[in-house]
């Protein structure tokens, strides 16, 4: 199991020819709760952002991300209704349970680099609540919903 926050800047890599690519700098999501893209912090005048499919990471390790080859890389321009975590997308937004409840603000994501699907929510309740009491892990089975103002969670009970 990884998280979001342990990934963000760690360096990418082509495997083939060991050169660097860029930094991690977002992840895609999809509405049912899957990674579909690794967006990459490109450095060079004429690049820009570049996604890399999920598929075509061979593997995360604890200092970089392995890619299959340079030629996965795709413009980081999407037309699909997905999500990014750090885009306004999810981190940082405030997350209710679909009863109404507040459970306070998007802090992490964890997920499984394998299968490259969430499972988990680090909440945060406030810098306070925080130190007394630790942040929350919240986790479901549900797809979320992304609001305009928060994101609806369905607690599995």
């Amino acid at each position: 199991m990884r998280t979001f926050t342990l990934i963000k800047g760690m360096p990418v890599y082509d495997s083939s020819t060991g050169k660097a690519l860029g930094v991690v700098s977002d992840l895609m999501v999809s509405n049912e709760g899957v990674i579909r893209a690794v967006m990459l912090d490109v450095k060079g005048l004429f690049e820009r952002d570049r996604l890399i499919s999920i598929d075509k990471v061979l593997s995360i390790g604890t200092d970089g991300v392995m890619l299959e080859d340079r030629s996965s890389l795709q413009s980081g321009i999407v037309e699909e209704p997905d999500h990014f975590l750090c885009d306004h997308d999810l981190v940082g937004k405030l997350l209710f349970t679909k009863e109404g409840e507040k459970l306070g603000i998007v802090d992490d994501v964890y997920f499984d680099a394998n299968l490259g699907t969430i499972l988990g929510y680090e909440v945060s309740e406030g810098f306070f609540a925080d130190l007394s009491e630790g942040k929350k892990n919240v986790k479901t089975n549900h797809p979320l919903q992304f609001g305009e103002d928060i994101v609806l969670i369905e607690i599995d009970t």
